[in-house]
């Protein structure tokens, strides 16, 4: 039995509903407590494999919890806690190459995160986890497969930049990312990943690419940044992302 977790946020809210209404999968909901807060979790069974697919902007209080307030230690302890074979992470960003405009799926390669935000479940201990490789071939490779049957092109080398959020980045901001090698821009894989590399489960990245990062529209380069629009670019690309969790299964 194969056992994929998958992290997701912007544009992909209706990803459960997505399993819930094809044929052949049973969903449930559970809750798994952590000491950093309850984290809602919902298991899509299919023959004998397992998705466990979890919110991370999941609400608190009604309303979806914006990136620079996620509780990434509780999200990652309750996904890890699941005993999957591969932690698939799905993040909307934003881009700074004209060859991955948004409404394409790219695969990330590594993460350039200078935040001064510390991230890890050993704040009593030393412990240094190893980023030198931090996302799984066998797993980039699966997903690879899965989007060139579904799109013309596409790049499987992306270095995500982290930001804070929740505005979005200026120009400047953008310029400066590009210099130092960025090809997109987040606001969640950062942490997200920091944290996984201490659980020692594979991980495997999906950008969405959701829009044009500012100042970088070739069309307009003063072009604004709504989110309702970036996350409706992310949504469009849900059934890609389910091809892909489809894919992993048979892989581990």
């Amino acid at each position: 039995m194969t056992r994929v977790a998958v992290i997701c946020g912007t544009g992909m809210s209706e990803l459960t509903n997505d399993f819930r209404n094809k044929s052949g999968y049973e969903v449930s909901e559970i809750r798994i407590q952590s000491k950093w807060g309850q984290v809602p979790i919902s298991v899509v069974e299919e023959s004998e494999h397992r998705f466990f697919i979890l919110d991370r902007h999941h609400p608190k209080s009604g309303n979806r919890t914006p990136p620079h307030m996620i509780e990434h230690r509780a999200n990652v302890f309750a996904i890890s806690s699941c005993n999957p074979d591969i932690i698939l992470s799905v993040n909307s960003v934003g881009t700074m190459r004209e060859d991955f405009p948004p409404g394409h799926i790219g695969i990330s390669k590594d993460i350039i995160d200078l935040t001064q935000i510390p991230w890890t479940f050993y704040d009593d201990n030393v412990h240094h986890s190893d980023r030198t490789r931090i996302f799984d071939s066998k797993a980039i490779d699966c997903c690879y497969k899965t989007l060139r049957g579904l799109q013309n092109h596409v790049v499987r080398n992306l270095i995500v930049a982290q930001c804070i959020g929740p505005q979005f980045e200026t120009p400047s901001e953008i310029d400066v990312l590009v210099n130092l090698g960025a090809d997109v821009v987040g606001m969640t894989l950062g942490p997200e990943q920091r944290l996984v590399s201490e659980t020692n489960i594979p991980h495997v990245a999906l950008a969405c690419s959701s829009n044009w990062a500012a100042g970088r529209d070739p069309r307009n380069p003063q072009a604004e940044i709504d989110h309702n629009e970036v996350d409706s670019m992310a949504s469009s690309m849900r059934e890609k992302v389910m091809n892909c969790i489809d894919g992993l299964k048979n892989q581990f």
